[in-house]
């Protein structure tokens, strides 16, 4: 039995493209990579695509592979060479990164090629012919990728000539409109699809605002990272940096990611927020900090806060009253920085 490799996000594209080639009798392996920039983490528990992949996977009888890319991934998002697109998606880099690693594990598996759920139009970066070739080519898997939502309007792959599947049964899906998607999966009996378009983080402007700054100042890392996607984030000076939670749930998982040499920050009395210092913070920095907390916090009327700090590990606490930072000088703190 012929096998193949299909780059499977649990999306609806890739799964109706599984569906599709689950019919013409090949032995399919499943693979899905991991990112710290999928915005189908809001919906499963930090999973990602993971899970949507794993149920697709599981209705269809296939093997799952879950790929961690990240380290991988952070290389090429620090300077991709063929750029960025509106934002710091590196659409067509990432494209080839699990490409090239969906070819590896096609080699290691004996698989003879490769099926995506892409759509010729879809996405403007990386789903045009020109891009899909230059992928292709820079992945060494030429001929070898079957995209069967478009693959009659497409020039005909490797396996289409050589008949290991039909290119009569493939199909001619273009655009950006989801219509014939939604349209075929109703035909197939497919209703579950919870991450229909997917999405990445990095297309969001402010979120990709703040990983510039990481990138600009040499501090992108899964640390840094986890910080910018748990509360509002504050550029202070060069080298420091404060992040405010804006939530019970991001409270608390602040308080998980702080570590040894950061200020943790925390309200007295009151409801507020938990924030992080990082990096060297001058009296004027924890000034402002503080300042910014009593800014956030449940004050009843008050233009005041208590506010508590320490330099973790130590358990030496400081409190400071401080008197709310004005909207002026906080307005240019969220231009700068890009804070929510």
């Amino acid at each position: 039995m012929m096998k193949a490799i299909i780059l499977l996000s649990g999306g609806l594209d890739s799964t109706l493209a599984a569906e599709l080639m689950s019919r013409e009798g090949l032995e399919l392996i499943a693979v899905n990579f991991k990112t710290p920039f999928c915005l189908c983490d809001r919906h499963s528990s930090g999973l990602g695509c993971g899970s949507n992949a794993r149920r697709v996977a599981d209705s269809l009888g296939i093997e799952l592979k879950i790929i961690n890319a990240t380290e991988d991934f952070l290389k090429v998002l620090e300077k991709p060479a063929h750029g960025y697109g509106a934002n710091m998606n590196p659409c067509i880099d990432c494209r080839i990164l699990f490409f090239k690693k969906s070819r590896e594990l096609m080699e290691q598996s004996g698989s003879s090629f490769i099926i995506t759920g892409e759509v010729l139009g879809q996405r403007p970066m990386s789903q045009f012919r020109r891009q899909m070739n230059l992928i292709e080519r820079e992945a060494g898997l030429e001929g070898l990728v079957v995209r069967p939502l478009s693959a009659k309007l497409l020039a005909p792959t490797i396996p289409e000539k050589n008949g290991w599947i039909s290119r009569e049964r493939m199909l001619d899906i273009a655009g950006r409109s989801r219509r014939p998607q939604m349209a075929l999966a109703r035909d197939l009996g497919i209703n579950d699809y919870p991450c229909a378009a997917g999405g990445c983080l990095l297309t969001d402007p402010k979120f990709a605002g703040r990983i510039k700054d990481l990138i600009d100042h040499g501090e992108l890392d899964m640390q840094n990272i986890s910080l910018l996607k748990s509360g509002r984030y504050f550029r202070l000076s060069q080298n420091a940096k404060l992040i405010v939670g804006r939530n019970e749930g991001e409270n608390k998982m602040l308080a998980i990611l702080a570590k040894d040499g950061d200020i943790l920050f925390e309200p007295l009395g009151i409801n507020g927020p938990v924030a992080i210092g990082k990096g060297p913070f001058s009296s004027q920095l924890l000034d402002v900090s503080c300042r910014i907390m009593a800014r956030y916090c449940d004050r009843n009327g008050k233009n005041y806060a208590d506010i508590s700090y320490r330099r973790l590990p130590d358990d030496q606490v400081m409190t400071v009253w401080s008197v709310c930072l004005d909207e002026g000088d906080l307005a240019k703190l969220r231009a700068l920085t890009n804070a929510a």
